[in-house]
């Protein structure tokens, strides 16, 4: 065929290159399953297990209790919840009943929840009744109506909670005297949004990407194909936060498209996730990278058997091909990098997953996925470059966002017809492989040069005593900006100012060379597990 693109050449085998897409509803994605597979286990969470008929039962009595609230097709509903299962009930009773979800993260202060809340001015919550002072001291700056809380217990261990806190509503018990009944509310895929999701904020203002129906379920059905999901027979971890749109995509959406079982994660333990893949033969993993080094640095790793493992996923950050390499050796798995972000629902690339590609492509973050285009652009005019040339990353596919909620100007500049620029810079060869260069924000201008993050905190988890990295430009009045390192040591392990910044430096060139290191008991991160590298900056 003519005009193909290049990474057609190289594509994996059993993924179509092309999809058709059901034109449906989000939601219409779990009645299919538990219509076809009702007493499949959808989610395990402490002690508790909930099957896909119980949990489309769950979510239709919640999307009958917002109705009775009075929540309109349209309206927003907010999700204040970590992992367990209210979050995925109230997330999809909210579709249902015709809502916008908008999730925001447990980890939120007051400012960041006020932010959000008026934002996208949600009318309805679901929270925690533990977070529930924060809510409740942010209220009358919002247009909140409706609270409804829930807890830790509640439908993850016997016994449960339901008490209601003063002016707020109980969750279980609204559902406990709702209606099973099926809704029918009217809905325009293509047009209606499902989520309100809000980037990270890393990098300024946070956002809220407007993502519609057709984008959530393009991007779930091409995933669970990149990955060659099998229909009842994958087990997924879903440690990832819900919360964000990488977790609530990879670790919730795509596991129910494949009738999958989803192992509920409310916070990450290293201990407890090696039990965990080990107890329940987990074969999906989807982290990000501070997740997988974590693991392979654990005194404890040996003690379990990871090799239930067939696939992981690492997106969000890059990922240390030393942490690859280790990670793929102790579970046997397929360790694969992908790229995706908030206005892409979010997956755009990802490392094909094939077993005759057992040698990966190092630093790669592979091809672009099923009906997803991608160019690399000049920076300065727009205009695509050739192979190996560096520029922006321009993606455009069914999964790309409407614009940002209330933001025309925000929008224009990033959406140019239907190509959305990425903020990464990055370069594509010659077989139609992407590679990360580094993001637009974070490059280090010293003197007259470009000096590209990643590349540094490569060679640095490439010793053998660090655990985490990062790699920040400090001001500096004479180059403009230097490498300064912020280093997180393995638990038991020493070294040097000195000795870190000799091995580094012995493997890039003079202009890249650290300059400066700290060494620090913990590095801020984001709740995907990001390195909040502006908090860094903020800090010098």
């Amino acid at each position: 065929m003519k005009n193909e693109p290049s990474w057609f050449s190289h594509w994996p085998t059993g993924v179509p290159k092309h999809i058709n897409y059901p034109n449906t509803p989000l939601q219409k994605i779990l009645t299919k399953t538990a219509e076809n597979y009702p007493k499949r286990t959808a989610i395990t969470c402490n002690e508790r297990e909930i099957s896909y008929s119980q949990l489309e039962t769950l979510s239709n009595k919640f999307a009958n209790s917002l109705i009775k609230l009075g929540v309109n097709k349209g309206d927003r509903v907010a999700l204040f919840l970590p992992n367990i299962p209210p979050f995925i009930i109230s997330y999809f009773g909210a579709l249902k009943a015709g809502a916008v979800v908008t999730a925001i993260s447990p980890l939120h202060r007051e400012r960041e929840v006020e932010y959000q809340l008026a934002d996208s001015s949600a009318d309805t919550i679901v929270t925690l009744d533990s977070t529930l002072p924060i809510i409740q001291n942010v209220k009358q700056k919002t247009q909140l109506k409706n609270i409804i809380t829930t807890s830790l217990q509640d439908y993850s261990s016997q016994p449960e909670t339901s008490t209601p806190t003063l002016n707020t509503l109980s969750f279980k018990a609204l559902i406990d005297e709702s209606s099973e009944k099926t809704l029918k509310v009217q809905l325009n895929p293509a047009e209606d949004l499902a989520a309100l999701q809000y980037t990270g904020g890393t990098t300024g203002i946070s956002k809220g990407a407007m993502l519609t129906h057709t984008n959530l379920v393009s991007n779930a059905i091409a995933f669970a194909a990149w990955i060659k999901g099998t229909p009842t027979q994958e087990t997924f971890l879903t440690a990832l936060p819900l919360f964000h749109i990488y977790g609530m995509t990879t670790s919730m959406t795509v596991p129910i498209s494949l009738a999958a079982k989803m192992i509920l994660i409310p916070k990450f333990d290293p201990q407890k996730i090696m039990q965990t893949i080990q107890n329940q033969k987990v074969t999906v993993f989807c982290g990000v990278p501070t997740m997988y080094s974590t693991l392979i640095a654990n005194p404890e790793l040996n003690k379990y058997n990871l090799t239930s493992i067939r696939v992981c996923i690492s997106g969000a950050s890059p990922l240390p091909p030393q942490v690859q390499k280790r990670f793929m050796e102790v579970t046997g798995g397929f360790l694969a990098e992908g790229y995706g972000l908030t206005e892409a629902s979010p997956v755009t690339h990802c490392t094909p997953v094939d077993k005759s590609m057992r040698t990966v492509k190092v630093g790669s973050i592979g091809l672009p996925l099923p009906d997803t285009e991608a160019q690399i652009v000049d920076l300065e005019t727009g205009k695509p470059l050739n192979v190996d040339k560096v520029g922006e990353l321009a993606v455009k596919g069914p999964q790309v966002m409407k614009g940002y909620w209330n933001k025309p100007t925000e929008t224009s500049l990033v959406m140019h017809e239907e190509w959305l620029l990425t903020g990464d810079i990055a370069r594509m060869d010659s077989n139609g492989y992407f590679y990360i260069t580094d993001r637009k924000k974070d490059l280090i201008k010293y003197k007259d040069y470009s000096v590209y993050p990643r590349e540094i905190e490569d060679v640095l988890y490439e010793h053998p005593a660090v655990k985490l990295c990062a790699v920040i430009g400090k001001p500096d009045a004479f180059a403009g900006e230097i490498p300064k390192a912020y280093i997180v040591l393995k638990d038991g392990a020493l070294s040097s100012e000195k000795e870190i910044m000799t091995f580094a430096n012995d493997k890039v060139a003079p202009y890249k060379a650290i300059r400066e290191i700290e060494f620090r008991q913990e590095l801020p991160l984001s709740g995907a597990g990001k390195v909040l590298k502006l908090q860094l900056k903020a800090n010098i």
